[in-house]
């Protein structure tokens, strides 16, 4: 079984050739589980390897003074949780998984020799941090200008997206469980405030709720339409979307 065999999926994957796809599932050294909110990298730790995931959900945090969480990104199967690191060589934020999660490690050494030996495989690795990037300045859109409502169904719209790339929607049930309270955190909102926009969303017929976390997604037209989300800022679909890694003036060495 190829354990990145999701990396880049619904993006530009079929842009990596055969040999490509073996060096970097020859790049991990093992693989690795976490249990429900088990913490993965702390902040400021000195970091060695990378981590992609395999399954489950990976949450990445700040901590305020008081010990009050803010989510500040999500990873879900096919993405390195944190290929910056490489460079960087500590996190600025926390690292934790959400529900039981595997994880495939990489050292950062075998990533060198992987960005070494193919300057476009470099290229997808780097496509790849730059995601998150996109992803990141959406989520200061959405907390910058969107109600309560709008941010929840627009971070529900951008779950449903990036698990429709790699084949894990079934088109009605939300494939993360994330509590009120992740929501809270990850939408800058209060707790009750999430509570009450949960069943406005629930009044309104665009979602059912169960326990848990389970969503059931009744209406996505109008969620997106809440939510003002596009989704072409995942470089899936739409006018960001690209068809290849190489330049225009030239073909990038494999």
């Amino acid at each position: 079984m190829l354990h990145t065999k999701l990396f880049l999926q619904g993006r530009l994957r079929h842009e990596l050739g055969t040999r490509e796809k073996v060096w970097l599932e020859e790049a991990i050294k093992r693989t690795i589980r976490l249990k429900p909110r088990e913490t993965l990298v702390e902040r400021g730790t000195r970091v060695e390897h990378s981590y992609y995931i395999i399954e489950g959900t990976v949450l990445r945090h700040l901590d305020d003074r008081n010990g009050e969480r803010q989510l500040v990104g999500l990873n879900f199967p096919g993405d390195f949780v944190d290929l910056h690191g490489f460079p960087m060589k500590r996190l600025d934020h926390s690292t934790a998984a959400l529900g039981h999660v595997h994880l495939a490690e990489v050292p950062h050494s075998a990533i060198a020799e992987l960005v070494d030996r193919s300057g476009h495989l470099a290229r997808a690795l780097w496509f790849s941090t730059l995601l998150d990037a996109a992803m990141h300045r959406e989520w200061i859109f959405r907390l910058g200008r969107l109600n309560a409502e709008g941010r929840i169904a627009h971070l529900i719209c951008e779950i449903v997206e990036r698990h429709k790339f790699v084949g894990l929607y079934d088109g009605h049930n939300l494939p993360v469980q994330l509590l009120q309270r992740d929501y809270a955190e990850a939408c800058g909102i209060t707790p009750v405030h999430a509570n009450r926009s949960f069943r406005n969303l629930k009044d309104r017929g665009i979602l059912e709720l169960g326990g848990d976390g389970r969503i059931e997604i009744l209406n996505e037209a109008e969620l997106k339409r809440l939510g003002e989300f596009r989704g072409d800022y995942l470089y899936g679909e739409g006018d960001l979307a690209l068809d290849s890694f190489e330049d225009r003036d030239g073909g990038a060495a494999r």
